[in-house]
């Protein structure tokens, strides 16, 4: 009768918003009079994001841009990896990447948090860049998410596969 519930705590960026939030910030900086004639751009390089403009100013305008679009678009700015301003001949660059997925480290932090502050009874088990936790309670489950939420994480995080 009484069969187990779980979620996935998991740290999932979805790319097509990553990709429409840098297609908008292009879009505001080619149309801003602040950032006419100061080379200022913004492209995806690979799995990396680079920004450019003629000052470290700017660079750090056009990332200020690019961090309002992804909050717009629901993105944690904790997953959000961007370098410090460096000069490339006569442009300032940087480069930034979104970080996906749950290291060992982080899952082990999780891990011991439930154990220790978590309802008695729930399970924690780390499975690749997941957290599966399970319980034979779903208040129980929906304790632990109000735990994890009321944390000051570093990084980010989703409940996926609630059943």
């Amino acid at each position: 009768m009484a069969s187990e519930s779980s979620f996935d705590i998991v740290n999932k960026v979805d790319r097509q918003e990553v990709d429409n939030a840098v297609n908008q910030a292009g879009k505001e900086i080619s149309q801003r009079f602040d950032f006419k004639n100061v080379d200022a751009g913004i492209k995806w390089s690979g799995e990396n994001i680079d920004l450019q403009a003629n000052t470290e100013e700017r660079v750090n305008a056009v990332l200020d841009v690019f961090k309002d679009k992804l909050v717009k678009r629901q993105i944690s700015l904790k997953g959000l990896d961007a370098d410090e301003p460096k000069l490339s001949g006569k442009i300032y660059k940087i480069t930034a990447s979104i970080s996906a997925g749950i290291t060992q480290e982080n899952a082990k932090k999780l891990s011991k948090l439930i154990r220790d502050e978590g309802p008695k009874g729930v399970k924690a088990q780390i499975q690749g860049e997941e957290l599966r936790v399970s319980s034979k309670s779903r208040d129980d489950l929906q304790a632990v998410q109000s735990l994890i939420k009321g944390q000051d994480l570093d990084f980010a995080v989703q409940f996926v596969n609630y059943r």
